[in-house]
Parts: C-alpha cells; structure tokens; sequence
C-alpha cells in the first residue's frame, strides 16, 4: 500500500511540476511533455517509498 500511494504521489507532483514550471520553448526533455514528468514523478516516488 506505501509503495503504490508513493506511486501516486510522485506522479501527481511530477504533473504538478509539468503545469507549475514547465517548459515554454518545448525543448525542455522532462518539462516539456507531461506524460514524461508524470513518468518521472512515478518513478522518483516509487523509488522513494520503496524500502
């Protein structure tokens, strides 16, 4: 249950970093994309909470 609501965390503020932050000229790897910064937030909360 840790692992998936760190799952869920990490990538709702990996969105929330997507729409606060951003990226304006689209170049931006992670930024850019929010399926990408989702992913990522995922990925970082999975790897957080999982002990």
């Amino acid at each position: 249950m840790k692992v998936v609501v760190g799952l869920a965390l990490g990538a709702l503020f990996g969105y929330g970093y997507h729409r606060v932050v951003g990226c304006s000229s689209g170049s931006c790897p992670i930024t850019a994309n929010p399926w990408t910064s989702t992913a990522y937030g995922a990925i970082l909360g999975l790897l957080i909470t999982y002990q």
